[in-house]
């Protein structure tokens, strides 16, 4: 009859949240993994800080000059002759300080496309050239060397000699010191400084400059450091302090120096402008002085009378204008020839020209040229810059020669309207001899020509003096230095994530394995898919140990008795009389016959009279777990001859309780189990025994356990843990819900204790036989 009565001491499953605290529990089981994968992270992170080369920053800090802000009192002096920097845009600054060409140069220039690196036991370190123990001289060019990859070892042994091979240490070469040689394609010569140690080995490596200027720009940061200042900070980082500091002051260098002869452009070419004029009119003035002195000559002049006053000071100042008209007509045309004949160059400045607007406009002009041409250099025609100063460029031109057409003609009107002067005060004195007249157009032109050959030396000494006095652009604030403590390996973030990562590895391999692992393991998983009652949890023993004997107290033999107890409450009462208990499985191997016999041993260790049925009698367990003869009858040979008797098959046992064999395995089990002679057994067992424990077949492979089932007062499911699939949890919870197996409970055999299934009754006083696992032996 079902009973519904549940004992107090057993727990019926529940509907439960997410029990954090058996999550946890389930990872900190393993904690001895969990404190190895940290050691060994800790122990990798120790080797690889070990091992790797420290990472420095090294900075240098420049002053842009901002010429929009006015310059400096020491040159403003020369802004009356023409001498001015360029407004400089600080983002056109910093992208010239990236650009590869600068870059280049500065490879160029310290040949950072060769490599130098001292061979360690485990790694090797970098060594600048002076560090070395000797010298080397490629006597290859360098354009060959920028555009060779190669890479080579040099060990010296002794004083005097050394060796040369391959990254392999192949194909080795020894050559004395001093010696050319030829390796690979290259020339070089290899002389010794201070040899301290033989036997020491030097690799040298050669890459292609253009990969070297390529990695160089990606490591140099060009910042500015404030908005509202011009101080732009260059910084990379190197495990070589030393050369990263030589890159940095060889950059701000090039930068200079590159900078000085973009501003040198305007002064060089009108240098070379006014020399080219100067060897011109010098051939004038002398032609004019040789005229002068022949016409003198022929008319045997010595000396000239002036004229009265007043007519000769009019006339004088009239021929100072026309003078000077004259000398601004060949500046004109001096200009607008070099306009035609020099297209996209820089114009001459300060001339001298009478119209400010176009010296004004000369000086955009030279600005934004020289702009441009700077910009190019680090990006191509297609700019929107570069286009766009070059329509400034044209319209500027366009203007200047249209300024110089109509001073031209300005000058022009001027100069004809002295001369009707002239002629006016000419008629006034035409009393004066004719030669005297002559003479004074002689003089007049040795007076034009002389004073633009004074003009021209002038402006080529206040050129010069420009030329003098150029300044850089950047002014060096804090010269390259590095930090005295490495910005890399970052120590502390490396062990943080080393123990994260230890950490990390066992609890990711453990949530795989739990993750992709179908067995059951726990007394909550078998409650969460059956609803039955639970009888108890059965530990994990050695197996000498496993079978119970009378007075034994260990964890299994409590175990036992908890069962004992659970199923005194199932059936109605605690002293249990003619009942039958079923003990049935899913699978072979979940303990079903184990469990029958430790349970019939301890109901025997109450006094009762116990019997044990074999009724699996396809794959009989029983004999052999007992230990004793298969040779006496037993339920086959009962089921089958109606002469044998009860007494026939009973045989009384050791333990205390009495014991039908399965007998031999018949041909057809399942007709003799129906043929009625079981359940006289039953009733006949009922009567002269207290319990009556049946070992019954798997319910999965035969249908025996199904066709006795109604003969059982109770049945007995035993699932093992680690075992069963929990897929196969659904023929136990079908034969529940569809009530096929009367009073049906279940029992889970081969729990860990550790994990809380043996509650560890050791503690609580009834003596844990078990042996200790000692802390080191990872066992789960």
């Amino acid at each position: 009859m079902q009973n519904q009565e549940i004992p107090p001491n057993m727990i019926i499953a529940e509907e439960e949240t997410t029990n954090i605290r058996q999550e946890i529990e389930k990872y900190a089981i393993h904690w001895k993994w969990f404190v190895l994968s940290i050691i060994l992270a800790g122990i990798g992170a120790f080797l690889y800080l070990r091992y790797t080369p420290n990472l420095y920053e090294v900075a240098t800090t420049i002053l842009i000059e901002d010429d929009a802000k006015g310059a400096s009192p020491e040159l403003a002096v020369f802004e009356e002759l023409g001498i001015g920097g360029n407004q400089k845009n600080i983002a056109n600054e910093i992208t010239i300080l990236e650009s590869r060409s600068l870059i280049n140069k500065v490879g160029e220039n310290l040949k950072l496309n060769i490599a130098y690196f001292k061979d360690g036991n485990i790694r090797s370190t970098e060594q600048l050239k002076n560090e070395l123990p000797f010298n080397i001289n490629f006597l290859t060019a360098d354009s060959f060397l920028f555009d060779f990859s190669t890479a080579f070892k040099i060990n010296i042994v002794s004083d005097t000699a050394f060796e040369i091979s391959n990254l392999e240490n192949e194909n080795k070469e020894q050559h004395s010191f001093g010696s050319p040689i030829d390796y690979n394609g290259l020339k070089l010569i290899i002389t010794p400084k201070t040899i301290k140690n033989t036997d020491e080995t030097f690799t040298v490596s050669i890459s292609p400059l253009k990969q070297v200027v390529q990695g160089l720009r990606n490591q140099i940061q060009v910042t500015l450091l404030n908005p509202n200042a011009s101080v732009i900070e260059l910084k990379m980082q190197s495990r070589k302090k030393a050369k990263a500091q030589l890159i940095l002051d060889e950059l701000v260098r090039q930068y200079n120096k590159d900078a000085v002869e973009y501003k040198n452009l305007i002064g060089n070419n009108t240098d070379a402008f006014i020399k080219e004029r100067l060897a011109l009119i010098e051939q004038d003035l002398i032609q004019v002085d040789k005229n002068a002195e022949t016409f003198k000559t022929e008319n045997k002049l010595t000396d000239i009378n002036t004229e009265t006053g007043i007519v000769l000071a009019t006339n004088s100042e009239i021929e100072k204008q026309i003078i000077e008209l004259n000398t601004q007509l060949k500046l004109v045309a001096y200009v607008k020839a070099h306009l035609k004949d020099n297209q996209n160059t820089l114009i001459p400045e300060s001339l001298g020209l009478s119209d400010s607007n176009i010296n004004t406009s000369s000086s955009q002009y030279n600005e934004l040229l020289l702009e441009r041409n700077r910009i190019s250099k680090s990006t191509g025609g297609k700019n929107p810059v570069i286009i766009n100063l070059d329509t400034q460029l044209n319209q500027i031109r366009e203007s200047i020669v249209q300024g110089l057409d109509n001073l031209k003609s300005s000058l022009k009107i001027s100069l004809n309207d002295a001369i009707v002067q002239e002629q006016r005060m000419a008629s006034r004195i035409s009393t004066a001899p004719k030669r005297e007249r002559e003479f004074r157009d002689i003089q007049r032109q040795q007076q034009i020509i002389e004073t633009l050959y004074l003009f021209l030396l002038q402006k080529r000494e206040e050129n010069a003096i420009s030329l003098a006095v150029t300044a850089p652009n950047a002014k060096l604030v804090d010269a390259a230095e590095g930090a005295a403590h490495p910005v890399g390996p970052n120590r502390k973030m490396i062990y943080l994530t080393a123990i994260l990562l230890g950490l990390a590895i066992p609890f990711g391999i453990i949530f795989i394995v739990d993750l992709l692992d179908n067995k059951v393991h726990t007394q909550k998983e078998l409650e969460e898919t059956i609803k039955a009652p639970f009888m108890g949890a059965i530990p994990t023993t050695s197996k000498k140990d496993r079978m119970l004997v009378k007075g034994d107290r260990g964890s299994l033999a409590e175990a036992f008795r908890m069962v004992r107890t659970n199923l005194n409450f199932m059936l109605g009462n605690t002293e249990v009389s003619g009942k039958a208990i079923f003990v049935t499985s899913t699978l072979p191997g979940e303990g079903k016959t184990f469990v029958t016999i430790n349970l019939a041993t301890v109901f025997a260790m109450t006094d009762k009279k116990v019997l044990l049925i074999g009724a699996d009698i396809r794959k009989p367990k029983v004999v052999e777990y007992l230990d004793i003869s298969a040779t006496h009858k037993g339920l086959t040979e009962y089921l089958a001859d109606k002469t044998v008797t009860f007494k026939d098959i009973i045989e009384p046992q050791e333990r205390g309780f009495d014991l039908i064999q399965s007998g031999i395995i018949a041909p057809n089990p399942a007709e003799l189990l129906m043929n009625g002679r079981l359940d006289e057994l039953l009733a006949y067992s009922k009567q002269h025994y207290d319990v009556v424990i049946v070992d019954t077949a798997p319910v999965t492979l035969v249908t025996d356990t199904i066709q006795i089932a109604p003969k059982a007062d109770l049945f007995l499911y035993i699932t093992r843990a680690n075992y069963l699939d929990k897929r196969l949890l659904d023929v136990p919870k079908q034969l529940y819900n569809e009530k096929r197996l009367p009073n049906m409970s279940l029992v889970m055999n081969g729990t860990d204790p550790k994990k809380g299934y043996g509650y560890g009754y050791g503690g609580y006083g009834y003596g844990n036989d078990e042996e200790k696992t000692p802390w080191w032996r990872f066992n789960k």
